[in-house]
């Protein structure tokens, strides 16, 4: 959401974006009101326009038809996602079967499977890998969508060492660390609460994890909704704890609504339920920090100059 608005600040309205820059309804409303326009392909963005690519990545194949186009591009694509991209490439050049864990027609999965296509074989859940087929089971890598369930991830990896015993593992964990301590942080709520209201929207793949995890980790019901409106106050029948969680990409004021909709019921205590700090933060897209960087040295060349002709007189 912040690349967006810088980009809106730098280089004014419209500015094109490939796909909901995150999977979250509030964020996608707001930012079309400062004037960010979202497109499903690089073909609906006017030929000299400024693109950018949304959190989940692109294959390379879009970034060849922005050039195409002439388009200047913004590449907002999230780091963690950007490490799979590039642990596909080298296992691809060193001509390894990659069994990417994810779900069918994600758009990190679709961007994932482009760095690769002839190397990756998409596997949908621990029921996919019976149908799983590789050249040389000696050679295999498994990578992951970066918002899956933790537990999920794991159960699929199991059957697939079941199946191919030498089965590699990426250098380091896939898994999102903003979804992983959410999920972790849920499992200690579902044990203790009796309704879990999740925070986010139907199309984000994370924040429907979270509603699978809290039911699993013993929460009698979980919801997922993207506004303190969309509580259904029958929820609340016999219930005397309820836990509140968001997505990785949902602003904290809809998660204030909440609180305040459910004090304004009755539900006045709360206990915070933290798994682990989070203290990565991840900078502006390389491309946005260089323009601002050389607009801020034009501003400052200005000053030396005006305050240089202020000390002539």
């Amino acid at each position: 959401m912040i690349a967006v608005e810088k980009a809106l600040e730098q280089y004014g309205a419209p500015i094109y974006v490939r796909h909901e820059i995150v999977h979250n309804k509030y964020v996608v409303q707001t930012l079309e009101k400062k004037g960010a326009i979202f497109v499903e392909e690089t073909a609906e963005v006017p030929e000299g326009s400024i693109v950018m690519f949304s959190a989940h990545g692109v294959a390379p194949t879009v970034h060849e038809e922005a050039a195409e186009r002439k388009l200047a591009t913004i590449d907002a694509t999230c780091p963690l996602v950007t490490k799979v991209h590039k642990e596909a490439v080298r296992f691809a050049k060193e001509d390894f079967d990659i069994l990417l864990i994810g779900h069918e027609g994600h758009e990190e999965v679709i961007g994932t499977s482009g760095e690769a296509p002839d190397h990756i074989t998409l596997v949908d859940g621990p029921d996919d890998v019976a149908n799983v087929e590789v050249r040389d089971p000696d050679r295999v890598v498994w990578l992951s969508q970066t918002t899956l369930s933790v537990d999920e991830t794991m159960e699929t990896v199991d059957a697939l060492k079941n199946k191919f015993p030498n089965l590699l593992s990426p250098p380091s964990d896939d898994i999102c660390y903003a979804t992983q301590n959410r999920q972790l942080a849920v499992k200690q709520m579902g044990a203790e609460a009796d309704l879990v209201i999740v925070v986010g929207s139907r199309n984000s793949s994370n924040s429907k994890r979270l509603v699978e995890v809290a039911k699993l980790a013993g929460a009698r019901a979980a919801y997922l909704v993207d506004f303190a409106a969309e509580i259904d106050e029958a929820w609340l029948e016999g219930v005397t704890t309820v836990g509140v969680t968001s997505g990785a990409s949902v602003p904290e004021v809809l998660v204030e609504e909440v609180l305040e909709w459910l004090t304004q019921r009755g539900y006045e205590d709360v206990e915070i339920v933290k798994a682990a700090e989070e203290s990565i933060t991840f900078s502006l897209p390389k491309e946005l920090r260089r323009d601002l960087r050389a607009e801020a040295a034009e501003l400052a060349a200005k000053a030396e100059k005006a305050a240089a002709a202020v000390a002539g007189e």
